[in-house]
């Protein structure tokens, strides 16, 4: 039994029993059941299903959103957006179900069809983090299901009522339409149930949420049994400001990328790169704009930062302006614990230290915000770079050549490459993830549907001739 806290005061919620190792081998087994009933429905017929489930989270948008700020701490604006994200990708879940599929390629024998057809890799494993509770398993579920998987997930246990909640909601819609609910199951656990769901060949894909440390764990063990993986991990993401930026965008872009979900988003600004001649400008409106900041309760409508989420992450905040301080940095801004109930921390900038410092090259759950100065734009390009992760990114210019430069071979190495708006807040229609370090994985949009599918090259011969490729005789 998991007792799970409500960050803004870590008073107990309520307790959630955990599943145990025989309770995922039950539910792997009913989910296995469930997907020979899944995968003969048409695609179009299962995007019908998800259009349900999309509409049955719209009925209790604000509920479960309330239930997000509760559990995770997150402000009620976010946790209703994220279950909008969750709908959202169910509306674009339903059309791209009546567009999957691979091409008719022209073949070079006579009297043959070269055709691609992709089939669901069967049944998809879905690790959650405590940052997105309900969005992340949208992404993926709803994606999954179109293409005719069955999915099995495991939220993070802090955040067991949010994904018991979700779970009902789909389930509900499943079994009114007679079909099983184990097409979307749920196991509730810790590590062991995370190991085991890695190393099961059961699982066809893997999608693991979380820590660089931890999904390098999980990519090894799945690797050793010729899995499939799909790895959305840590993210030290730079915002560049060059001199003809403008300011009206750049000060509330910085502001909601370093201090949005209290710094614990995994596209949040970690690094500010302002080019000298407006570094003390930016500094000055940026540190007017954090003493604005109003901080209280995630639930009330007027708040704009709540808390961290555990105990453990204010404790990882203090150790890191701390060692911030140590390695040359001077805190502008922030620093402290707020002396009230619950996991608050000030949002936080520091200065001064140089760009290769160990602890700007350390992704902090927290708001903590390094501002950092440059000079060239070949030297800055390079330093949003040099950290092990790849996933956002931005620079504020208006110069078209730099834009394009930035876009290119040569500029951001990252899977989200954005020009004058923040790094965090992407929109579900392109494909979400990062390189390097961050995993590589894509989930949501574009064409993130292929990696929860397998692709086959069919030849079909409908001559009464034996035509072989290359011209290969072989009689």
């Amino acid at each position: 039994v998991v007792t799970t806290y409500c960050p803004a005061n870590n008073e107990p919620i309520a307790s959630v029993r955990q599943g145990n190792l025989e309770d995922y081998e039950e539910t792997v087994k009913k989910a296995k059941e469930a997907w020979k009933v899944w995968a003969d429905i048409p695609a179009p017929k299962r995007g019908e299903i998800v259009r349900q489930i999309g509409d049955a989270l719209r009925q209790k948008i604000k509920v479960l959103g309330s239930l997000v700020s509760l559990e995770m701490g997150k402000i009620f604006v976010e946790g209703v957006g994220e279950v909008q994200e969750y709908v959202d990708v169910c509306d674009y879940a339903v059309g791209l179900s009546r567009m999957i599929g691979g091409p008719i390629l022209p073949s070079e024998r006579p009297g043959h069809a070269l055709i691609e057809q992709w089939n669901p890799v069967g049944l998809v494993g879905v690790i959650t983090a405590f940052n997105f509770p309900v969005a992340v398993y949208g992404w993926n579920s709803a994606i999954a299901m179109i293409c005719g998987n069955a999915c099995l997930w495991k939220g993070a246990p802090t955040t067991s009522l949010v994904s018991v909640a979700v779970t009902k909601i789909i389930a509900k819609v499943l079994e009114d339409n007679k079909l099983p609910g184990a097409i979307c199951s749920l196991v509730c656990g810790g590590a062991d149930i995370g190991t085991a769901m890695a190393r099961d060949e059961r699982m066809d894909l893997l999608s693991f949420t979380g820590s660089t440390k931890v999904g390098k764990q999980v990519a090894l063990m799945v690797q050793e049994r010729f899995g499939r993986s799909l790895l959305e991990l840590g993210g030290n993401n730079a915002i560049i400001v060059f001199e003809d930026a403008d300011l009206n965008l750049v000060i509330p872009s910085a502001l909601f990328a370093a201090v949005g979900t209290a710094g614990q988003r995994c596209t949040t600004a970690r690094r500010l790169f302002l080019h000298e001649s407006i570094h003390e400008e930016v500094v000055a409106k940026l540190a007017k704009a954090y003493a604005q900041v109003r901080i209280g309760d995630p639930w009330d409508s007027d708040t704009l930062y709540g808390p961290l989420h555990t105990k453990e992450a204010v404790k990882m905040f203090l150790d890191a302006v701390e060692q911030a301080k140590q390695q040359g940095g001077s805190v502008v801004c922030g620093g402290k614990v707020i002396n009230r109930p619950g996991n608050y921390v000030e949002p936080t900038i520091v200065t001064g230290l140089p760009h290769n410092a160990p602890i700007v090259h350390t992704e902090t759950f927290a708001p903590i915000l390094y501002v950092l100065k440059f000079k060239e734009e070949e030297e800055v390009f390079a330093w949003n770079n040099e950290v092990k992760q790849g996933l956002s990114s931005s620079i504020f210019t208006k110069d078209l050549g730099r834009i394009f430069r930035w876009l290119g071979p040569k500029g951001s190495d990252c899977g989200i490459v954005n020009v004058n708006i923040p790094t965090s807040g992407a929109e579900i229609g392109g494909a979400f993830g990062g390189e390097k370090h961050t995993g590589g994985g894509r989930e949501s949009g574009s064409d993130s549907w292929k990696l929860y599918m397998r692709r086959s090259t069919c030849t079909i011969n409908y001559s009464k001739d034996l035509p072989l490729a290359q011209g290969i005789k072989f009689q």
